[in-house]
């Protein structure tokens, strides 16, 4: 039987980052009642951590690095939990030998004779400055010998079957959006992001995110389906899929999923940083070692194997919208219809249908009740 619920103020679809701080502004900042109603048996959605019998924060979902320039997304956070100073930094295997990603002057002479290294690195410079990024697709273009051999060194060993690995397509089929994401960095430094503001929520995300919905005028419901619920509400912001909202009227909208293994070892470390990628070896993408993250003590760790595969209901998760022309015009019919309903929002990756980092699902929930309350 379906339940019913009367409720004369809002109500949040889905307690990931996104609707945590919608429920958060509206209940602490302008004092209005929110309930938040959550599918899962649990809170903080894909940012989900625990801790384990080893005492090791485990990201059940996959590893979440937190990393902005925005100063407003910055300082809001701090409101809920403090940060330590990791800095991610990934390695990936190239026939074998280890080197940095994004691809650098350090991988140069970690894969390349050093005099060739030495040559690519001052062309680099010549033709991009220091310091700069560029997207792989990009560096393709150039007419240079030295840079179209560097570029399809790149393009087959760090990029191709990766790539081909995570989404299932060639590169070229995917949004550049997408591929800018994995630039070539011109200089040395191996940080993986080169934001202002870097680090892990010290107690986890799920405390962080309890913190931001524990409140007088917020109410949870876990293991909880929208669908099954009777509304009266002031407003609606729905952080799930578009499509499945309106019953995939006009069809589904694909996205990418995850499958992760997770195995222990009986020892302190299993790898030299949290997440070494396999570019084109083996079926998964990359391996986590999740104690990296907050510096966890223990005899034993935990690693687990992360594979790409294809989104399919009642089997798995949304995890990555795969974003084209013609899936944003599937995308746009929806959106049209969401917006003639009156006082109904929908926000996150599977609302918006974008490829959000933290941050930006941050600052667009942060937007979205600013402009809603003016």
């Amino acid at each position: 039987m379906d339940e019913s619920l009367y409720n004369d103020g809002n109500v949040v679809v889905g307690c990931g980052i996104s609707g945590a701080v919608v429920a958060n502004l509206l209940a602490a900042k302008f004092n209005e009642k929110v309930i938040i109603i959550e599918k899962k048996n649990h809170i903080a959605g894909s940012c989900f951590d625990y801790r384990d019998s080893n005492g090791i924060c485990i990201h059940k979902y996959g590893s979440h690095i937190f990393h902005t320039n925005n100063d407003i997304v910055w300082n809001y956070l701090l409101q809920f939990s403090e940060f330590n100073d990791y800095k991610h930094k990934v390695i990936a295997l190239i026939d074998g030998v280890e080197t940095n990603i994004p691809f650098n002057f350090n991988s140069l002479y970690q894969v390349f004779p050093e005099n060739l290294a030495f040559k690519l690195k001052n062309k680099l410079i010549e033709y991009y400055g220091k310091n700069s990024k560029v997207p792989i697709l990009e560096l393709k273009k150039v007419k240079d010998n030295d840079l179209n051999f560097l570029a399809d060194f790149i393009y087959k060993k760090v990029f191709l079957e990766y790539t081909k690995k995570q989404w299932g397509i060639p590169p070229e089929k995917i949004d550049s959006s997408v591929t800018a994401r994995v630039p070539i960095y011109i200089g040395e430094d191996n940080r993986y992001f080169h934001d202002k503001y870097q680090g892990i929520p010290i107690y986890g995300y799920t405390e962080l995110i309890k913190k931001m919905i524990t409140h007088p005028n917020i109410t949870v419901m876990l293991n909880t389906d929208y669908k099954n619920i009777k509304l009266k509400y002031k407003r609606l912001f729905y952080t799930g899929s578009i499509d499945e909202f309106f019953d995939y009227k006009y069809g589904k909208l694909p996205y990418r999923s995850l499958r992760f293994e997770l195995e222990e070892y009986n020892k302190e470390y299993y790898q030299k940083s949290a997440v070494v990628n396999y570019t084109t070896s083996e079926d998964y993408t990359r391996i986590h070692e999740y104690k990296h993250y907050l510096n966890d003590k223990s005899q034993r760790t935990v690693i687990v194997k992360e594979y790409s595969e294809a989104y399919e209901e009642g089997k798995n998760e949304r995890y990555y919208p795969i974003v084209n022309e013609k899936n944003i015009l599937l995308y746009n019919k929806y959106l049209e219809d969401a917006q003639n309903i009156r006082n109904l929002w929908f926000l996150g990756r599977l609302g918006d249908y974008k490829y959000y980092d933290i941050d930006k699902a941050i600052i667009r929930a942060i937007e979205l009740i600013d402009s809603i309350q003016k």
